[in-house]
């Protein structure tokens, strides 16, 4: 199964449910393939894809591969998701997506750590300790978003601010 076919099949599809490809996968596990097809988009917030619409995309796509039959019969599976939050940031849409999350940039410097407050096509707008700092895309050799457990949500009380 060529990548190739699979991504002008799959391309059109995504971007009918404005989403598009980030990455293919194809594997053979015995006597079937496993299709993985990873999703991004803008989705209702700006900020990725949500299920439902990964959801939607994925009907699709299984719709337009079966009709097609790339696999000349064979059996495969079709797993699609997000393109993952452990993913590196490479494209100026990716940091635009992670506006207000918290990201480590790797640079020729050292590494940075800080929020996200807004990103264009070249350059990328962190808070680090309070201050913002502006970084060229150009010099950001990684970028890796950085999970928070603890951090509150925008807008929600916490339950000591309820209970008062």
């Amino acid at each position: 199964m060529n990548t190739a076919d699979l991504e002008a099949l799959v391309a059109p599809v995504a971007a009918s449910h404005s989403l598009e490809v980030d990455r293919l996968e194809v594997m053979t596990a015995g006597k079937r393939s496993v299709v993985r097809v990873f999703l991004d988009g803008d989705g209702p917030a700006g900020r990725g894809p949500s299920l439902d619409e990964i959801a939607e995309a994925t009907r699709a796509i299984s719709a337009v591969l079966d009709a097609a039959d790339i696999t000349k019969g064979r059996p495969y599976t079709l797993e699609v998701s997000s393109r993952g939050g452990s993913r590196p940031l490479t494209h100026p849409r990716h940091f635009r997506r992670n506006t207000g999350r918290l990201v480590e940039l790797t640079l020729a410097e050292g590494s940075v750590t800080g929020r996200v407050l807004a990103a264009d096509e070249e350059s990328v707008e962190v808070e680090v300790d309070g201050t913002p700092r502006r970084v060229a895309l150009a010099d950001v050799r990684r970028a890796l978003v950085q999970v928070e457990l603890n951090r509150p949500v925008e807008g929600e009380d916490t339950e000591e601010e309820a209970e008062v």
